[in-house]
């Protein structure tokens, strides 16, 4: 596999993993008893594995990392007009483990979760739209 290849296809698989992540969390929305704590940990994590994608799209290196201001910092110096939606992504970070484990506060509110998954998809929004078709267009 050339180099172009081997990137498209590391940047397609982010993009896969995140619309399952998207997917994820619609469906936990529409429970008949919502799960909302899953809802906002698969919104984080579209977010995170979308600018992922854009990341190594672009061949720039980023950590084992769920942050998604550290991530969005890697992404606005490639496009500096995605500030305003790294200023939305950031705050969502926290959901990568603060519904997670016992001992942490109550469950999200629906508020809380439908606003979480609103920024899920424009960030996912957004990388498609810096993404070449080949990237997420199978065809």
């Amino acid at each position: 596999m050339r180099p172009d290849e081997a990137k498209r296809e590391d940047a397609r698989a982010w993009m896969a993993k995140a619309s399952l992540d998207l997917r994820a969390a619609e469906h936990a929305s529409k429970a008949s008893s919502p799960l909302l704590e899953d809802v906002t940990f698969h919104a984080q994590q579209a977010a995170e594995k979308a600018m992922k994608a854009l990341l190594t799209w672009h061949d720039v290196p980023f950590r084992k990392t769920h942050s998604l201001e550290e991530l969005g910092r890697q992404c606005l110096a490639l496009d500096p007009a995605m500030q305003y939606l790294v200023d939305e992504a950031a705050p969502l970070s926290e959901y990568a483990w603060k519904y997670r484990y016992p001992g942490e506060p109550g469950p999200p509110t629906g508020e809380e979760a439908a606003d979480a998954l609103r920024v899920a998809h424009k960030v996912v929004a957004a990388a498609l739209e810096r993404l070449p078709p080949e990237v997420w267009d199978p065809q």
